[in-house]
């Protein structure tokens, strides 16, 4: 070995790694640095020298680094390979170039060492890349060599020459100059900016370059490549998986199907341990160490050569979302890093990928369109286009996928049957995508690329097929994804890692979290999610199923109070014994209950069919049927006669549901945990609004009280989705004990944005940037946040003690529940199967408050 320079040393740019040596991520990327702890380690690593992103810069613009001194570092018999190290290694870059010092001089020498058929293939890999990636020539030049020993080489070198009008360079320092100057370029190109981009990364991220010894990994003895870990990077269990493949270089192995052979022993055929068992038994303790030393699952890239390991690089074990949890909990448990650590090592949207099955992902996609993806999962089912065929179909026991141009409140039974929806409509809020999250059903929404023709019971794809009723679908609600076809899934998994990694979370987080459930099954489910309550029962669905329906048209029908009041009595016992279960199930947890907010005319019949149906259901002529429908038609019915505006004038249904709220509060208190409902009274906007309800409620809860000889406490809030209640909830809040924000109707009032239609231009408003995000996805925190700020500030003057909530769809969006812990809100209250993902992000910033507090 030459004696080694200082110039290198003594050079931030271009350093040779050593335990010492100023050598970080940020300024060489992450390749170099995990050499560096390796070498720290004391784990047997070629010699590296590590140039950074500087000097990677300065030599795209033409300026060279000292060449002769970073070829000084090395022996002069050794082989070199360059390979990239970004900050971050899922921002990518150039390949590897390996084999660089090679020559004819080269070639001789290791035909005597190495034997001609491997000396040959080392040169010739170095000749076909340095062609293609330095030289840029067409790989198709190369296409008719097909012998990889001398005679390929002389094939290869001759069809450079041939190509270029030179010869192949001789010179070690020259091929390593033109290397560095290809990859460094490669990086500052216009195609692999935008693709690094594409992944995150800054426009003006950086490159280093590492420039290491290579082991040949071809010769006498066992020799080869491969790489090692100690996790199933699918499930996160411990197991030695990898793949080696005698002689061969770099990553060979990772490509190299039925040549590559077994890590440990295996009946099926050869195996690493038995062929190099010393390797074998070094390999496993080096990727221990580095599992403790490094605080992470590594996979491990190394070479053998005459039976002795070596190390040429350490990357953090690629993994799914089920993996992660795992392997984070495992290192916690171990004591490696903490459980706050853990918490914060899991990316919280990665979640639904454990509470839902998904495609997997090594199957083949048919894709017909990509629409929004409104509630994840995946699942498999054929096309029924009515609700009333879903229901045919689940009575069947045959999987169906409810399509819809949009959904309704009287689509909800359809979507109970179904196993995922579709729609052509809607965007994140909009009915289906609040419903198929709410159950847990993968919906896509807006997938206006596809011709729907409900009547005609067919669905054109872009591509022209045709799918009509019985055809099968896959809607993947993770990715947006429309499917033809059958594609392999893998199941929900919520192993004892999961239930440990949560319970690490709800000890760190500082803000609540309830749940939006409309029915015993979606209560069940919060439950087992260990929700802190239900923060938002939508009663109004209640009233779909079909024995209820008819009552409650005859109640829309009545012409005097008196008529309301007997068609609602039938409903009392019914609503009575819904929300008695909601109590039991949730066992003592509050449960918030929002009184009836639709308009009424969504419960009447649309289609003559219907109306005809309705009439003879009644007793009444069609004509009378037609004309009440006609009558209760609104040209904005979300903005017209709905929520505590029918409270306020049909006031009988807000009695008759306080009185099933009330008297299923005794019932489900005398079998368990005392009951303490919340009442919640929806879309306000003025104060007397608030007095007059409050007035008729109270007095059905002293009636009740009375009637059953048995005192209950309730609490008594507002819904708070118009702007006005927000700017005026000083007023309101003297007469309530909680307001809860309800996101979705807010943005929409405030934007002046139909929730549903807005689908249509959302994505084309934020690529243009005049949305950073879809505001019904992501909390507007400039716009509706400086709402619910006035709101949340003017309501606690006038009552300090009253209680804060968001119940839109943004309680589920970490980004959202950041502004309201920030905010000071209470609690926020999500669809159910979003519960896991609200608890993990709001522990996840109280872990970094509390460590920001720490740092001051």
């Amino acid at each position: 070995m030459k004696p080694k320079g200082a110039a290198v040393q003594n050079n931030p740019n271009t350093t040779l790694i050593t335990a010492s040596a100023p050598v970080a991520a940020t300024t060489h990327g992450g390749r170099a640095k995990c050499l560096q702890r390796l070498v720290r380690l004391e784990l047997p690593v070629p010699r590296t020298v590590a140039l950074s992103f500087g000097a990677v810069h300065d030599i795209a613009e033409g300026q060279m680094p000292d060449i002769a001194a970073i070829v000084e570092q090395f022996d002069e018999t050794d082989l070199l390979c360059v390979r990239p190290s970004s900050e971050d290694p899922d921002w990518g870059g150039p390949g590897a170039i390996l084999n660089i010092g090679m020559n004819d001089a080269r070639y001789v020498e290791l035909s005597d060492s190495l034997g001609a058929e491997a000396a040959a293939a080392l040169y010739l890999r170095f000749v076909q890349n340095y062609a293609v990636h330095v030289a840029r020539l067409d790989p198709d030049v190369f296409e008719d060599v097909a012998d990889d020993g001398p005679q390929g080489l002389s094939e290869v070198l001759h069809a450079y020459e041939a190509e270029t009008d030179e010869q192949f360079p001789q010179d070690p320092g020259e091929q390593l100059s033109e290397v560095l100057k290809s990859m460094a370029r490669a990086w500052e190109g216009t195609t692999a900016r935008l693709l690094r981009q594409a992944k995150g990364a800054p426009a003006d991220a950086g490159l280093g370059l590492v420039v290491q010894q290579m082991i040949p990994g071809v010769g006498q003895g066992e020799c080869g490549s491969g790489v090692l870990q100690l996790i199933n990077r699918s499930t996160g269990m411990p197991q030695i998986t990898g793949r080696y493949l005698s002689q061969s270089q770099g990553r060979d192995a990772l490509g190299a199907g039925s040549g590559a052979l077994y890590l440990e022993k295996d009946a099926r055929g050869p195996s690493l341990e038995e062929l190099a068992p010393e390797a074998f038994e070094e390999l496993k303790t080096h990727a221990a160490l580095m599992r403790a030393k490094l605080r992470e699952e590594m996979q491990v890239e190394f070479v053998i050569e005459s039976g002795h390991a070596h190390i040429l690089d350490g990357v953090r074990v690629p993994r799914s979302a089920r993996a992660s949890v795992r392997i984070a909990v495992r290192l916690a448990e171990d004591g490696i890093i903490p459980q706050e650590e853990a918490v914060m090592r899991i990316e919280p949207h990665s979640l639904n990928e454990l509470l839902h099955r998904q495609v997997d992902p090594e199957a083949e996609r048919d894709v017909l369109t990509t629409g929004i993806a409104a509630s994840p999962g995946a699942a498999t089912g054929k096309i029924v286009f009515t609700a009333a065929e879903a229901q045919a179909s689940a009575a069947r026991s045959e999987p169906c996928i409810l399509v819809r141009r949009e959904t309704s409140p009287e689509d909800v039974r359809g979507m109970h049957a179904a196993v995922a929806v579709l729609t052509e409509k809607g965007g994140m809020t909009s009915h289906a995508a609040v419903i198929g999250r709410g159950m847990g059903l993968p919906c896509i929404v807006g997938a206006s690329d596809m011709t729907f023709q409900t009547k005609k019971k067919t669905l054109t794809a872009p591509d022209g097929r045709v799918f009509k009723t019985g055809d099968t679908l896959t809607i993947d609600g993770s990715s947006g994804q429309v499917l033809a076809g059958q594609p392999a899934m893998l199941e929900a998994a919520l192993d004892e890692c999961f239930q440990t990694l949560m319970g690490w979370a709800d000890q760190a987080r500082d803000i609540g979290i309830r749940a939006n459930a409309d029915t015993p099954a979606d209560a069940q489910t919060a439950r087992n999610f260990d929700a802190q309550g239900i923060g938002l029962c939508r009663t109004e669905h209640m009233f779909f199923d079909p024995g209820r329906l008819t009552v409650m048209r005859e109640m829309i029908f009545a012409d005097e109070p008196s008529g309301r009041a007997a068609a609602l009595e039938r409903l009392l016992p019914m609503q009575r014994e819904d929300f008695t279960q909601l109590f039991r199930i949730m066992q003592g947890k509050p449960v918030c209950i929002r009184l009836f907010d639709p308009p009424l005319h969504e419960f009447l019949p649309t289609t003559r069919t219907g109306q005809r149906e309705l009439a003879e259901a009644l007793d009444i002529p069609v004509s009378d049927v037609t004309r009440r429908v006609e009558a209760m038609t609104e040209y904005n019915p979300m903005l017209g006669l709905r929520g505590v505006r029918l409270g306020v004038t049909v006031p009988e249904i807000y009695d008759m549901q306080a009185r099933a709220i009330f008297e299923a509060t005794i019932d489900a208190s005398r079998d368990g945990a005392p009951v303490v409902p919340e009442v919640m009274i929806p879309l306000v906007s003025a104060k007397r609004e608030v007095e007059l309800v409050k007035v008729r409620i109270d007095a059905v809860a002293a009636a009740v009280a009375q009637e059953r000889g048995q005192d209950f406490d309730y609490r008594l809030g507002v819904m708070v989705e118009t702007p006005r209640a927000c700017l005026r909830a000083d007023e309101i809040a003297p007469n309530t004990a909680f307001l809860s924000f309800g996101t979705n109707d807010l943005t929409q009032m405030t934007y002046g944005l139909s929730r549903d239609d807005a689908g249509r231009f959302m994505s084309a408003y934020v690529q243009q940037g005049v949305f950073n995000e879809d505001p019904f996805h992501v909390l507007d925190t400039d716009g509706v946040g400086e709402l619910l700020q006035l709101g949340a500030a003017r309501a606690r003057e006038a009552q300090p003690d009253l209680t804060l909530s968001v119940c839109g769809e943004h309680g589920g969006n970490p980004e959202s529940i950041a502004f309201c812990r920030a905010a000071g809100f209470d609690y926020v209250s999500c669809s159910p199967f979003r519960v896991p993902v609200a608890r993990l992000a709001a522990a996840q910033l109280a872990i970094a408050h509390k460590l920001g507090e720490s740092t001051r």
